[in-house]
């Protein structure tokens, strides 16, 4: 069961609260989302941002687990920002909240790292909910923008590279397709997680993705588990 911490607030299945930062050039969209996340046992709101320097700024201080990003902002747009903290290896998980559906700006935010894709419409506990999934490692995205990226041309000849996969690597690839994280694909394939994370390392370097939503994506692509 799980407890409450020294702030009041209950922890989740992780063993602690989920740290947010907020990322929004609407100060009012930014107080919504705080007042409904504040009302979450396990969610607690650590700070908020108005556009994307300000973002990575604040997630170096701050070290989140979950960043709620905007795309559409002055200065440095949440794509931008997305590229900066992946190049800083930042740790936090950066679900999109945002109300542009186009695949221009869906497929650059989640090739630049994104683990989550919602809208801003979104049910406010499907919100609380896709905040705890991206944070147990899982990708997540709404049902138009899987659609939207399954309808791009595969150009890159990433078919072929799926031979090299190994067996074992398929297996691991279909359940990060699944949504699985590291921990639960080590128990359903009964391996350490340490091997888990090199076979999805090697996943990655054969198919040359850049990170787990890729990998997803590509599985669902390619059939990988169907």
């Amino acid at each position: 069961m799980a407890e409450e911490n020294a702030l009041g607030k209950r922890e989740n299945a992780s063993g602690r609260t989920i740290r947010v930062l907020l990322v929004d050039d609407h100060q009012v969209v930014r107080k919504g989302l705080r007042t409904f996340l504040e009302v979450q046992d396990d969610i607690e709101v650590v700070g908020e941002a108005g556009d994307g320097a300000e973002g990575v700024a604040r997630a170096e201080e701050l070290r989140p687990d979950v960043i709620l990003m905007d795309v559409k902002m002055p200065g440095t747009d949440g794509i931008e920002a997305l590229r900066r903290l992946r190049a800083l290896d930042s740790p936090a998980r950066v679900l999109v909240v945002t109300s542009f559906t186009e695949q221009r700006t869906v497929i650059p935010a989640l090739k630049a790292g994104a683990a989550g894709y919602v809208y801003k419409d979104v049910d406010p506990d499907a919100l609380a909910g896709a905040i705890r999934s991206v944070h147990a490692g899982h990708v997540l995205l709404q049902s138009e923008v899987a659609g939207a990226l399954l309808a791009q041309d595969d150009t890159g000849g990433s078919q072929g590279r799926g031979n090299a996969l190994t067996e074992r690597e398929r297996e691991v690839l279909a359940l990060i397709a699944d949504g699985r994280s590291n921990r639960e694909i080590a128990r359903a394939l009964v391996l350490s997680e340490k091997t888990v994370k090199t076979h999805v390392s090697n996943i990655l370097m054969k198919l040359d993705l850049a990170d787990r939503t890729q990998a997803a994506l590509w599985a669902v692509r390619h059939g990988v588990g169907d």
